[in-house]
Formats: C-alpha cells, structure tokens, sequence
C-alpha cells in the first residue's frame, strides 16, 4: 500500500512537470511599444502609411526603429463603425541594422470604434502574428494599435496613431515538446516498473 501511494505521488509529480515545464518554454516574451505614424485604409485593409516609432522594449525607452502594417481586406462592419478585417497583410518591425521581426496577422483582426465621456471617437486595431524573429526563431505575438481620438466626426480614411503595444512569445519546436513528453513517459514507466516487481 505504501509503495502504492508512492507511486502515485511520483506519477502526479510527473503529470505536474509535464504540465509545467512547456509553459517555461512560453514564459519568455518580448513586450515592444511603438507611437506615432499614420494610418490609413479603405475597405481594402488598413495600412501605416507613415510607420510607427519602436520607442519601447520591455519597459524600457528608447528609439529602437519603426514598425509597418497592413491587414486583409474588410471582411464585416465598417470603417466608420468598427469591424473586421481578414488577417495576412504584413507586420514588420525594422531596426537600424535591419529586420527585427517579419510576420503576417493571423485569423481576424478586430478594428473597434471607442467614444470617450467628450463623445469623442477613437479606434483600436487588434489581432494575433506569427512571423519569424531576427534571429530565425519563429515567434507569435499580439498587438493592439490605439489611434489618436478623432474629434466627435468618425474615421474618414486616415487618422494619426497615438501608440500600440506588442507581445511576442516563442513558438517551442514540436520535435522538442515530443521529446519531453517522450522522456517524461519513459521516466514514468521507469518508476512503476521499479514499485510494481
């Protein structure tokens, strides 16, 4: 019985590893801020048409580089209104020594109308990335572009950004996470052969 008990505990010791130790693989993540720029669109999608300034990394300021949008085309909704857009376009943050990251939106990307207690309009565009790191490494992200309030009128084609926020985490190797999960299994079976005889 005691040996039982034992053998339970390691196996459910095993099953909380297996479940903790991918999620250390995600635990490292890139924040990145970025102001100003242009946006500007049409029922065709919406691009920077002035790139946004990389002013932030991790918490800390500085002047990192630019970053330049587009997405799919409008798929529901409106531009004044708010919407939908269909994810692919391209997101690419650029430094002074060349592309930091290189990725597309992923699935949709909601553009939504805010009015503040003024009555006045502004927007926000959000939506999930995947591209690839300066390093190759494949990483994806989210990002959330807020626009500079447009007066009590609505968006009219162009408005200016007045910042946005991007998370990025890496995206772990299948090959790595199975040969974990095969290590853990091997090591589990390992252990009951050891109580079981």
């Amino acid at each position: 019985m005691l040996q039982e008990k034992t053998f339970m505990r390691r196996v459910l010791f095993l099953f909380v590893m297996a479940l903790a130790l991918p999620s250390v693989v995600w635990a490292n993540s890139i924040n990145v801020g970025n102001s100003a720029g242009v946006l500007s669109g049409s029922s065709a999608g919406l691009t920077t048409s002035t790139a946004s300034f990389l002013t932030s990394w991790n918490g800390h300021g500085g002047s990192y580089g630019t970053l330049t949008f587009t997405t799919g085309a409008l798929s529901s909704g409106s531009l004044t209104a708010g919407g939908v857009f269909a994810g692919g376009g391209s997101f690419v943050m650029t430094g002074n020594s060349g592309t930091i990251f290189s990725g597309t939106f992923e699935g949709p990307v909601l553009w939504t109308l805010y009015t503040d207690g003024l009555g006045n309009h502004y927007y926000t565009l959000s939506g999930t990335l995947t591209g690839t790191w300066f390093t190759g490494a494949v990483l994806t992200g989210a990002t959330t572009q807020l626009t500079v309030p447009v007066g009590k009128g609505f968006f009219s084609g162009t408005a200016a950004l007045s910042g946005g926020s991007t998370t990025f985490t890496a995206v772990p190797e299948p090959g790595t996470l199975g040969l974990l999960g095969t290590g853990l299994i091997t090591l589990a079976g390992a252990i009951r052969r050891k109580f079981v005889t």
